[in-house]
């Protein structure tokens, strides 16, 4: 078909202003193979590459998804679950949606993905990156089928580039399908926590449960389990370094000598069987089985899947990863009893350098870490799930930084923190802390993992219990959700901690002034001194005069209090300026370059924080901010100045001494 006519032909139908058709939507910085293929790429509509597309194939088998270019494989083996439960795919593929050839196609598709504790949906045009006229990246077995390519270019979206989905966790795709649980077992040696301390930069350190199928009985029809590679196994050397697999079912079979041999189907994302061990279909495993359940066997045996027993299993793959089953009310199921796990709460946090990022046990800032009660009113199974937020690449923006690979977990620690979680059984919510922590805790993730997620699983007893998560390293920051999923009721809420106090000036007599001001989203929240934007903020302009007591002690005292509730805290600092000679009231001349004389920093999240220090008589502007940009809120900055020196014998003196200000002016550019 000619330019031309094409324009004509799809003229009126949808296509993305965010995630347009360009370079940009493929690379992130061109640093895997696909770079190679940058000038060759086409986009097409689907109805472009095949005359009858259709999101699903007829034969559920043909949808299975088929590897590309992209080193995605772990993304397309959690795909799996969801041609295996309708209601899974029902979530992320809203059903009814108009498909080529259907009154109301427009060319758009909708997806629902979860993140960071939420279905997002996802809009996409179907314009789908192609070589010679033909998918480049992953697609269904039939090549008339689009739901795998459609879903990858959605994630690739929510992701910011189908690069960027080279090399991942088969666990965090999972999570971010089906909103449940993943959680990763080791099939080789395990670290420990003394491993953590040499400080290796090429070991993972995760200590991880070992595998045992027999666990999984009670959820095996429910439950999503994959497996990969991390050197090139004996039976598939074509498999090469860091590659996933999904295992579809496992039997345990009589042998003809009577014995027993447990086989495992394992399909290849590739659409190949590529394997060449003893249960490869002409191997010479099959000669110990009776013929009928050779056949049996080998006719489950999809393209691209293959068998493999047990012992071969363990000892050429490195670990597995299971998702929970999830039931169409969205309850999980535990793998480990199979019980229903009704009750769920989720709350977010974070950990700021400085203020709550206390680090490991092993330090004695842990206490800093943030705190939850747990809650729980009857004896039951709990899942405590810490999830850490994605940290990109500052250079890159990547997930993982190495190009051959496809699932390696070696460097995953450049991109997450070593995280864990401890809990410690209290008789009642009012506690003495250090006491508490420096017994040992009830239950915990053992050893500080490179993970995105973490998973404690225990049987707790009614009573409240508390919560810590933490980082390895002290001072390390990042955001974190924190999830609930219990078989009995249960509540979760966060541990109210005071602001960061400093000691009390009693010497002198103090002006204090109170200045009323707001954050105001796109034009007034401009954020932290890490963004451009943090001159939109409002400033205050104030005056320390040759009256105010001494050059040396404190002779200013600042608090910054933000007037909300503690459930909507933000994370909130200032700096102060010296501002120019002869521009005393003119904030907005402040060089956007120029240092804080003074700064309360780091961010907090907390009701109020409070700066005391010396300053030299002149003109200072006082620049407020919460540490995100567009994060709207009120606030009451208190500026108390030292005018002369008089002891205050008490905090009752003080008050008395204290002469309010009011009417102040807030000046902004």
């Amino acid at each position: 078909m000619e330019e031309d006519e094409r324009a004509v032909e799809y003229k009126g139908l949808f296509e993305d202003p965010a995630f347009i058709c360009e370079d940009s939507s493929l690379f992130s910085d061109y640093s895997t193979p696909i770079a190679r293929f940058q000038d060759d790429i086409t986009w097409l509509r689907p109805q472009e590459i095949c005359p009858s597309p259709a999101l699903f194939p007829d034969n559920t088998n043909d949808g299975h998804a088929k590897q590309g270019l992209l080193g995605d494989c772990w993304f397309l083996c959690a795909c799996t679950i969801l041609l295996k439960y309708q209601h899974l795919m029902n979530k992320v593929i809203p059903p009814a949606q108009p498909q080529w050839g259907e009154r109301g196609y427009r060319g758009s598709f909708l997806f629902r993905l979860w993140q960071h504790g939420c279905w997002t949906e996802v809009t996409i045009d179907d314009r789908l990156p192609c070589l010679s006229g033909k998918l480049c990246f992953s697609r269904c077995q039939s090549p008339t089928a689009f739901w795998v390519a459609l879903l990858e270019k959605a994630y690739a979206k929510l992701q910011g580039s189908y690069e960027r989905l080279w090399a991942g966790q088969v666990s965090e795709a999972l999570v971010d399908l089906t909103g449940g649980l993943a959680e990763r077992w080791s099939l080789g040696d395990c670290g420990t926590e003394e491993d953590q301390g040499r400080g290796s930069s090429d070991s993972d350190w995760v200590r991880r449960r070992r595998l045992d199928l027999d666990l999984l009985h009670a959820v095996r029809e429910g439950c999503s389990v994959s497996c990969s590679v991390h050197s090139a196994p004996g039976g598939a050397s074509e498999l090469g370094q860091f590659h996933a697999l999904s295992v579809m079912e496992w039997v345990d079979v009589r042998t003809v000598e009577r014995g027993g041999v447990r086989l495992i189907r394992i399909r290849n994302p590739w659409g190949r069987r590529c394997w060449e061990g003893a249960w490869r279909e002409s191997g010479e495993g099959w000669n110990s089985l009776d013929p009928a359940c050779t056949l049996n066997l080998l006719g489950r045996a999809q393209e691209a899947e293959f068998w493999v027993d047990e012992t071969e299993f363990l000892l050429q793959f490195d670990d597995v990863t299971v998702g929970y089953p999830i039931n169409e009310e969205g309850h999980l199921q535990s793998i480990y009893s199979g019980e229903l796990l009704t009750h769920s709460h989720q709350t977010g946090d974070r950990w700021v350098k400085g203020h709550s990022a206390g680090g490991c046990r092993n330090n004695s800032s842990f206490g800093s870490n943030p705190q939850f009660w747990l809650r729980v009113f009857e004896r039951g199974e709990v899942l405590v799930s810490l999830l850490q937020h994605r940290r990109y690449s500052r250079n890159t923006g990547h997930h993982y930084t190495q190009s051959p690979g496809e699932g390696s977990s070696t460097t995953q620690h450049q991109h997450y923190q070593a995280i864990a979680l401890h809990m410690w059984k209290v008789e009642k919510k009012c506690l003495n802390l250090s006491g508490t922590l420096n017994s040992p805790p009830c239950a915990s993730t053992h050893c500080h993992a490179y993970e995105r997620e973490v998973v404690l699983h225990t049987h707790l007893d009614p009573g409240f219990h508390l919560l810590i998560p933490s980082t390895f390293l002290q001072g390390g920051e990042g955001s974190f959700l924190l999830r609930v999923f219990s078989s009995s009721p249960t509540s979760l809420s966060a541990v109210k901690t005071p602001g960061p106090s400093l000691p009390l000036v009693t010497e002198g007599e103090w002006e204090t002034n109170y200045l009323r001001g707001a954050w105001v989203t796109g034009s007034s929240a401009g954020g932290s001194r890490n963004f451009p934007s943090h001159w939109q903020n409002p400033r205050f302009p104030v005056t320390m005069g040759d009256n105010l007591a001494g050059s040396t002690g404190l002779n200013v005292r600042v608090t910054l209090h933000q007037n909300c509730p503690d459930t909507d805290l933000q994370a909130i600092g200032f700096h102060l300026y010296k501002a120019p000679v002869g521009q005393e009231q003119a904030v907005s001349t402040v060089p956007r370059e120029e240092e804080p004389v003074a700064s309360c920093i780091p961010h907090c999240y907390t009701q109020a924080v409070s700066l005391a220090c010396c300053l030299p008589p002149g003109a200072y502007v006082i620049v407020p901010s919460t540490y995100q940009p567009d994060s709207p809120g009120q606030f009451t900055l208190t500026v108390a100045r030292k005018i002369h020196r008089r002891v205050v014998k008490s905090q009752e003196s003080l008050g008395r001494a204290i002469q309010e200000v009011s009417h102040i002016s807030v000046m902004r550019s």
